[in-house]
């Protein structure tokens, strides 16, 4: 009998722990080799775990467990032979007969001091959710409600007879979600984070797609969407402004000679942002390649850790779900993020007159520590001038050379 040890291979550096997010085996299943048998989440991302070797796998792991990176998960018996016919009928007959269940004797339990009390620990989190315990349930001894049941309370939702579905689901968090969710609250209390905002008229990029989006779409494959358009008016607007594409390490600032953008996504797993690397020295053309290209890597749950780490400034569009206007969150330890939002045609004063034009609210959060209100102030608007200009600004007065590169 010849037993293959799999172990958590590393993610990426800096990862000493992964979760086991779902088994897509059954324990005493044949698997093939290289075949997935696992999704595992980090505190970055989801990774495929594929089988090594071919045989009989045993689960040494449940779904939900955190485990280190280089512990095993799963053995393999490659010496184990394929089964013939249907995998389910083997299952079927491996199922042990059911055991009558035992009636315990009923016995009268008197009441003690414990019964219906909560535990100090218990108390603390009732008392952070506002409840009582009069209408919990213990599963301690003798009725004591423990810290676990009053974890799990749900507070009353009223009393009045309800209509329709009551239910509620408790679902743990992923990993990757619980990272985000820790970043986050780090990014509020650490960084001194305010945010500015501007208008675009969108008007001169639609005037510009509206003419070249389809000889650059059967030229280069891709579309001409709006990414390029910011992307490149971001990376002149840091170049022009470069504490903003700069970040805090101690007592020092450290400050870029490059523009990585990174890019947020919304994944089946929860925000991604992978990073445009070089982002200045990238064409229209490039830029909407390698958009396309992490976007859908991120999608299909393929995006490594080493495409989503570094970036020097984040961009991220609520306007594609029909976000108006928000303040967005920095992407530590990164200085600032441009929020895009919906376009909407709305009334602009433009040469005396009132016109209708296409209008995007633009955001930039930054970190007050490191980037002073005119650098910020001042950036937003150089954005603001590339995108309304963009001929002059980001083509050089060229738009058929800018596009055909």
């Amino acid at each position: 009998m010849s037993v293959l040890e799999m172990k958590v291979p590393s993610p990426g550096e800096s990862i000493t722990e992964v979760e086991i997010a779902t088994w897509l085996v059954e324990d005493g299943d044949y698997v093939e080799k290289d075949q997935p048998i696992a999704e595992v989440d980090s505190d970055k991302a989801t990774l495929e775990l594929p089988a090594e070797e071919s045989g009989i796998i045993t689960l040494k792991a449940e779904e939900g467990d955190a485990v280190e990176v280089g512990a095993v998960v799963c053995l393999i018996d490659t010496s184990a032979a394929k089964p013939e016919g249907d995998a389910s009928e083997k299952q079927s007959t491996k199922e042990a007969p059911t055991k009558e269940e035992k009636v315990a004797p009923s016995v009268e339990k008197k009441e003690t001091y414990a019964s219906g009390v909560a535990s100090p620990a218990a108390k603390k989190v009732l008392a952070e959710k506002g409840m009582d315990g009069s209408s919990i349930k213990g599963t301690g001894k003798d009725g004591r409600i423990t810290k676990d049941d009053a974890v799990k309370a749900v507070p009353s939702m009223g009393t009045q007879p309800a209509n329709g579905s009551r239910g509620t689901e408790r679902k743990k968090m992923s990993m990757l979600r619980r990272k985000v969710a820790e970043r986050l609250v780090a990014v509020k209390s650490e960084t001194a984070m305010l945010t500015t905002f501007n208008e675009v008229n969108m008007q001169p990029i639609f005037d510009l797609r509206k003419e070249y989006k389809e000889d650059f779409k059967a030229k280069h494959g891709v579309g001409l969407g709006f990414m390029s358009f910011f992307t490149l008016a971001v990376v002149r607007a840091l170049k022009m402004y470069p504490d903003v594409n700069s970040m805090i390490d101690g007592d020092f600032q450290i400050k870029h000679d490059f523009q990585d953008i990174s890019i947020a996504v919304s994944g089946p797993k929860g925000l991604m942002v992978p990073v445009i690397r070089n982002a200045e020295n990238l064409s229209f053309r490039g830029v909407e390649s390698e958009v396309k290209r992490l976007a859908l890597r991120a999608r299909d749950g393929q995006i490594t850790i080493d495409e989503m780490t570094g970036g020097t400034f984040t961009i991220t569009n609520g306007g594609v779900f029909g976000s108006m206007l928000s303040t967005p969150i920095i992407n530590p330890p990164q200085s600032g993020i441009l929020g895009m939002h919906n376009i909407v045609n709305r009334p602009m004063a433009v040469n005396g007159g009132v016109v209708i034009q296409p209008i995007m609210y633009v955001a930039l959060s930054y970190d007050h520590r490191i980037v002073d209100g005119r650098e910020s102030v001042g950036f937003l608007v150089a954005v603001k001038e590339a995108l309304e200009n963009p001929v002059e600004l980001l083509m050089d007065n060229n738009p058929t050379k800018a596009l055909e590169m």
